[in-house]
């Protein structure tokens, strides 16, 4: 169930027109990984993914969209026309990908083992094995997170009202008139 609902939050957060939509379905998306933690026993993870991801990170993105005016829908024409065909090439190439891991993946170890070397979710266990094993990853992450903000930003900016310079004479002389 918890991975259906994640799948479905996925789902809402890329299809939703409206940003505000979108990142309410990134929370119940973050919320039911955090779940899918709780069955596996990794309580503090479970805790510091509701806490900084469906927390603090959610915060930041919707003070941003608030920030920025952006929680009206998308109505006007594409800005970057090929970005569609893009995004489903890539969506091809993801696809092919995860269909290669779903068909050749071998479990590197028993999952038993896997469970012991991360002592149920202990937090210095997982912070050994992020900062050291997988820091490239992890830093990799930030970094996406990082350009995910401020992409966002650099999205919705809003184009400067263009005038005439008719228009801005006329102000011009008007404002003069009245000094």
């Amino acid at each position: 169930m918890l991975a259906l609902l994640t799948i479905a939050g996925g789902i809402l957060t890329i299809s939703a027109r409206n940003a505000v939509h979108a990142s309410l379905g990134l929370v119940g998306t973050l919320i039911s990984v955090a779940g899918l933690y709780a069955t596996l026993n990794a309580s503090f993870l479970a805790a510091t993914q509701v806490i900084v991801y469906a927390g603090a990170v959610m915060v930041l993105f919707l003070f941003v969209i608030m920030l920025l005016d952006a929680n009206r829908p998308v109505e006007d024409a594409n800005p970057l026309p090929f970005i569609a065909p893009l995004a489903g090439v890539g969506g091809v190439i993801l696809a092919g990908a995860f269909a290669i891991l779903a068909f050749t993946y071998k479990d590197p170890r028993p999952m038993a083992e896997g469970v012991a070397a991360l002592r149920n979710g202990a937090p210095g266990a997982v912070g050994e094995t992020l900062l050291t094993k997988f820091l490239l990853p992890f830093e990799a992450v930030s970094i996406l997170l990082l350009v995910a903000v401020v992409g966002s930003v650099a999205l919705v900016q809003r184009p400067a009202v263009q005038t005439d310079p008719e228009t801005k004479a006329a102000s011009a002389a008007l404002e003069g008139e009245v000094a």
